[in-house]
């Protein structure tokens, strides 16, 4: 249990009041860590946050922010440090998809709109938040990117696009921080049942095409994901930075 043993630990997600974000603070603080989640709706990251201290495990915390402005995630990494302390671990799950067609047409604001949110608060995050690893000398940081990183779509180029960039980040920021003891690695999730994928998955025969197409023969469930939470925060992934790793269901195996 001790390579899985967060106790002590300070965690900070965002995206974290529902779906994917919350499994996987959940599964944090189960395992010991004091978590501070975020998203952009207060009611329900305090209802997210009762949940999770109903478990009688690590605390939580819930501390409103949208990631697409720089001003509020140094206001969410002030907060965490004042409710919890320097941070360990970050998983920042937050992203949007805001147009859905061709890359060719896309307007400016919807371009900037995902690549800020998606790759740019990202950045943000981390050099806010490296500090406090630098002076540990160690710490993990992960970010949602998406299979949709590795192939081309004319319906959801763009929100590709961002996500191959995320990957990017992550390698550079593994190559400059590995020096240092920290960890940088991205999660690509295939289609998830969550709010946020709903469009692609809400009708019965896409949804059963899908996965006969899925090896393992079902989508992608918020729960998937809350080892490898505890995984990539945790000493279990020690040895492990500048990753992409893939949880599809053997949708987008490697070829």
């Amino acid at each position: 249990m001790t390579l899985f043993n967060l106790t002590g630990k300070v965690a900070l997600l965002t995206g974290a009041s529902k779906g994917m974000g919350l499994a996987m603070a959940k599964a944090l603080a189960e395992h010991g860590a004091t978590v501070v989640i975020s998203a952009r709706k207060q009611d329900q990251l305090d209802a997210a946050a009762a949940e999770i201290n109903a478990l009688g495990k690590g605390k939580a915390f819930g501390v409103a922010c949208n990631v697409g402005y720089k001003e509020q995630l140094q206001a969410l990494v002030d907060k965490t440090h004042e409710l919890a302390g320097k941070i360990d671990i970050v998983i920042g799950n937050a992203g949007v998809n805001p147009y859905y067609g061709p890359t060719s047409e896309i307007p400016d604001d919807a371009y900037q709109k995902t690549m800020n949110a998606n790759v740019q608060s990202n950045l943000w995050l981390a050099q806010m938040v490296a500090p406090d690893m630098v002076e540990k000398g160690a710490g993990s940081m992960a970010f949602t990117s998406s299979i949709g990183a590795f192939k081309p779509s004319v319906m959801l180029g763009t929100y590709g696009m961002s996500k191959l960039a995320l990957i990017g980040l992550v390698r550079n920021l593994a190559a400059e921080f590995g020096p240092k003891g920290i960890r940088f690695n991205a999660i690509c999730p295939g289609l998830v049942k969550t709010e946020f994928a709903r469009e692609l998955w809400d009708n019965p025969e896409v949804e059963n095409r899908i996965k006969n197409e899925i090896p393992l023969r079902r989508l992608g469930e918020a729960e998937d994901f809350a080892g490898l939470a505890v995984f990539l925060a945790s000493d279990a992934s020690r040895y492990m930075t500048g990753q992409a790793l893939t949880v599809c269901g053997g949708s987008n195996m490697w070829t």
